[in-house]
C-alpha cells in the first residue's frame, strides 16, 4: 500500500503564483537561474538556488548560501508572497504541454516506505548532492520542491482526482516555457477518498527527484539523532506529486563525447560499423530521430547523421535498454568512457533541448560525436525498478517539470 497524508502547505499567493513558481533547482546552472530570477524578487529560485543573490563565484556549498536560502524564504513569508494554508489538505496538480495533460496528486508521502524500499528507486545518488539538499532541508525546516512519483494506473485514484477538479482551481497559469500549471485544493471528503485510493496502490516509483527524497530521509535521521522529532511530526513524510504512468511523458537523454578516442572520423565510423549495422549518411527532417528499439543515430563532424543498430546483448531489463547497449558496445570499448558518471569527456543533453542542440555542439567543435537515443518508456523504467536494478545514469528526462514554490512542506 501507499501511505498518503494531507499536509499544511506553505502556499504561494494565487495572484503571484506565476511569479513565484520556478523550475526544479537541478535543471539549470547558476547563471541560468540568475537570469530567470532577474528583476523578480518573488521568484522561488531565491530560495532553491540562493547563490544567485551572492557574489558571482561563491561556492554553492558555502555556509553563506544556506543562510541566504533561509533569508530568501523568510522574505517571501514576511511580504505575504507565501503563507501557511488554513489546514492540512491534498492537492491535485495538472500539467499541460503541447496538447497533452497529466494529472497527479500532491501530498505528504511516507519516509518509512521510502527507507524500506517500498517507494522504489531506479538511480544511484551522489553523496555531494545528497549532502547539499539535506543541509538545505535542515536549514529551512522545509521540503521546497516536490519529488516526482509515478504509479501504475489506478481507477479509484483517477475517479477521486477527477472529482477534485470539478471545483475552481487555486492556481491556473501558463509559464514562460508554455507549460500550463493548474492546481486544485482537495476538500476533506475528497482527501479521505484519495487516501483510501492510494492505500490500494501497491507500489510507488521515483521518476525524478532521487536526491530530494534521499535528503528528506537524511534530514529526518539527523532530527532523530538530535532528539528533536516527535512521532507525528511532518518530518516523517516528504513532499511529492504522484502521477499515473499512462499520462507521463519521457524524453530521451542524449550524449555528446568530446573526442573520437584517438581515431579520425573515417576510422571511427569503421570501428562503429563493426559493432552493428551502420547506415547513412541520412537526410531529411527525421535524420536525427531513432524510430525503433535498438536504433541509435550518430553524428560525427563532417559525416552527417548515421543509423546504428545495436541489438541487446542480454535478456535483462537494463541490458535491453538502448542507452545501456550504447554504453556497453560503443562508449566504453571505442571511446574509453568507462564510468559515465565521472568521465568529463561525456556530456548529457536532455531531450527538451532537441537534436538541434546536438548538431550545434558538433558543428561548433564542442563535441566530436553525438548520439541521439529513443526515449526510455515508463514500463521499461518500472521493469528495471521491479527487478531491483539501477537505470544507467541520465537515461530519463521527464517533461514537463513540476514547479517549485507553489506548495512547500514545512517539517517543523
Amino acid at each position: 500500500m501507499a501511505e498518503l497524508r494531507p499536509f499544511r502547505a506553505l502556499c504561494a499567493r494565487p495572484d503571484l503564483a506565476a511569479r513565484v513558481a520556478s523550475p526544479p533547482y537541478d535543471v539549470m546552472s547558476t547563471e541560468e537561474a540568475r537570469a530567470l530570477a532577474a528583476g523578480n524578487p518573488d521568484c522561488f529560485l531565491h530560495v532553491s538556488r540562493p547563490e544567485i543573490d551572492l557574489p558571482p563565484g561563491t561556492d554553492e556549498h558555502d555556509d553563506a548560501v544556506y543562510a541566504q536560502a533561509r533569508r530568501g524564504l523568510e522574505a517571501l513569508r514576511d511580504r505575504g508572497v507565501l503563507a501557511l494554508d488554513e489546514g492540512p489538505s491534498l492537492w491535485v496538480y495538472r500539467l499541460t504541454w503541447e496538447g497533452r495533460s497529466q494529472t497527479g496528486v500532491v501530498g505528504a508521502f511516507s519516509l518509512d516506505e521510502y527507507d524500506r524500499g517500498d517507494i522504489v528507486r531506479h538511480e544511484h545518488t551522489r553523496p555531494d548532492k545528497e549532502a547539499d539538499r539535506t543541509r538545505h532541508v535542515l536549514t529551512l525546516s522545509a521540503h521546497t520542491g516536490p519529488v516526482f512519483l509515478v504509479h501504475r494506473p489506478a481507477e479509484a485514484v483517477t475517479r477521486a482526482g477527477a472529482r477534485a477538479t470539478a471545483s475552481a482551481p487555486v492556481y491556473d497559469f501558463v509559464a514562460a516555457d508554455g507549460v500550463g500549471h493548474t492546481v486544485w485544493r482537495v476538500g476533506d471528503a475528497g482527501s479521505s477518498e484519495l487516501v483510501a485510493a492510494f492505500g490500494a496502490v501497491p507500489r510507488l516509483y521515483i521518476a525524478d527527484g532521487h536526491h530530494r527524497a534521499a535528503a528528506a530521509s537524511n534530514a529526518r535521521a539527523a532530527l532523530r539523532a538530535s532528539g528533536t522529532i516527535e512521532e507525528e511530526d511532518p518530518a516523517h513524510r516528504f513532499l511529492a506529486a504522484a502521477f499515473p504512468t499512462d499520462q507521463v511523458r519521457v524524453l530521451a537523454y542524449n550524449r555528446l563525447v568530446a573526442d573520437l578516442g584517438g581515431r579520425g572520423p573515417g576510422a571511427f565510423l569503421e570501428a562503429l560499423a563493426a559493432t552493428g549495422p551502420l547506415d547513412g549518411p541520412l537526410s531529411g527532417p527525421g535524420a536525427a530521430a531513432p524510430e525503433r528499439a535498438g536504433e541509435v543515430r550518430v553524428l560525427v563532424r563532417g559525416q552527417g547523421w548515421r543509423r546504428l543498430w545495436l541489438a541487446p546483448a542480454a535478456d535483462d531489463p537494463v541490458s535491453r535498454l538502448d542507452v545501456q547497449a550504447l554504453q556497453d558496445r560503443v562508449l566504453r570499448p571505442l571511446l574509453g568512457v568507462v564510468d559515465p558518471r565521472t568521465d568529463q569527456r561525456l556530456r548529457f543533453v536532455g531531450g527538451i533541448r532537441g537534436t538541434g542542440a546536438l548538431e550545434e555542439a558538433v558543428a561548433r567543435g564542442d563535441a566530436a560525436v553525438a548520439f541521439s537515443l529513443r526515449p526510455v518508456s515508463c514500463e521499461q523504467l518500472l521493469a528495471v525498478a521491479d527487478a531491483g536494478q539501477t537505470m544507467p545514469p541520465k537515461s530519463t528526462w521527464f517533461e514537463p517539470k513540476l514547479r517549485s514554490g507553489l506548495l512547500v512542506h514545512m517539517i517543523t
